[in-house]
């Protein structure tokens, strides 16, 4: 009898520590998971629409899924109006999930993440939504020191009943303190910095890939569409540049997306390089990274099944531009050193 009744305890102990443990999302396994993630969320769409204007507006919503085979998500949390372009111009607003204040939310331990949804609701949208989350997937095999994203078939119910479901691609991007947590960093904030200022390596790498997606729309002085980490370990280092925000690159190529005109070029498509310059043998190691992920940025594209055979043309032919460039070394010296800003 004893010996039955302590079997009996450790199954309700372990059938406890099963179903605890299976309470939160694990915020990194979230992000490393390529799945795509079917979810709801529901919240007064009205509200958001007549609102938008509003940064910072918050408001409750409940987002709802299905994590694997057991884990059935139902989460209250509060959603605010974010962005500043695209929060205008754009029918739904980007957004951001707050699950800060519900501890017993399972997303409770990802704390805050930012929602990258379709400007509109049309096809060309969508595929525009997928490029800037393929921009990221992207350069997290350039570097680790990137946002990482989770994609999501996300149907926003509205609360009223008034309105239609949308239903659309949208993205999840990892909190910056979890980026700054896996690269024994710190997330500095507050903080301006010239862009010579920052760690050389990492600035040129952020330099070359701004350019490789054709987006000048960044900048590090005043920290528009950058992050900055700080290594843990080395208090005497420069801070890490990372980068975010890609919709009015050339690789995505939106409608609304225009370079600034006193750039001096005429689209967004026609790259310029924003970095310093940079001494050849700096170059080379830089686009021997660029090179040797190639393949995998290609096979990327093409594989994706989400794409249109248009789109995997567009990106790629913009691509081997990029290539042809940085594999040409008078091209390299003219468009890295030569040509690059002073100021």
């Amino acid at each position: 009898m004893k010996l039955f009744f302590a079997i009996l305890l450790f199954l309700i102990v372990s059938t406890f520590e099963v179903t605890y443990a299976q309470k939160f999302v694990d915020k990194v396994k979230f992000f490393t998971d390529t799945s795509l993630l079917n979810a709801t969320l529901t919240l007064n769409i009205k509200r958001v629409l007549t609102n938008k204007s509003k940064e910072g507006y918050s408001f409750p919503a409940t987002f709802t899924c299905r994590m694997g085979d057991s884990l059935n998500i139902n989460d209250h949390l509060s959603v605010e109006v974010r962005g500043h372009f695209r929060r205008g111009y754009c029918y739904l607003p980007p957004l951001r999930l707050i699950y800060n204040d519900n501890p017993n939310a399972a997303f409770y331990k990802l704390k805050t993440l930012k929602l990258v949804n379709s400007c509109m609701t049309t096809r060309t949208d969508d595929q525009n939504l997928l490029k800037e989350f393929m921009i990221y997937k992207i350069y997290n095999m350039i570097t680790d020191k990137s946002f990482r994203v989770r994609l999501l078939n996300l149907h926003f119910q509205d609360s009223s009943g008034k309105k239609k479901t949308i239903t659309q691609h949208a993205f999840l991007m990892e909190d910056i303190k979890q980026v700054a947590k896996r690269n024994n960093c710190e997330n500095w904030t507050n903080r301006k910095f010239g862009t010579e200022a920052t760690d050389r390596r990492q600035t040129t790498i952020v330099s070359v890939f701004e350019y490789m997606i054709g987006n000048t729309d960044w900048s590090v002085p005043v920290s528009h569409n950058i992050k900055l980490l700080h290594s843990q370990s080395d208090s005497l280092s420069r801070p890490y540049v990372v980068p975010y925000d890609f919709d009015e690159s050339g690789f995505v190529n939106t409608t609304y997306a225009a370079p600034d005109e006193r750039l001096g070029i005429q689209s967004v498509r026609e790259r310029l390089y924003r970095g310093f310059p940079r001494t050849m043998e700096e170059l080379n190691v830089v686009m021997d990274i660029f090179n040797k992920q190639k393949a995998n940025i290609y096979s990327a594209i093409n594989n994706f099944s989400l794409f249109t055979s248009a789109s995997k043309k567009e990106m790629t032919d913009y691509l081997d531009e990029f290539y042809k460039t940085i594999n040409d070394p008078f091209e390299v010296k003219y468009t890295f050193i030569t040509s690059a800003r002073r100021q």
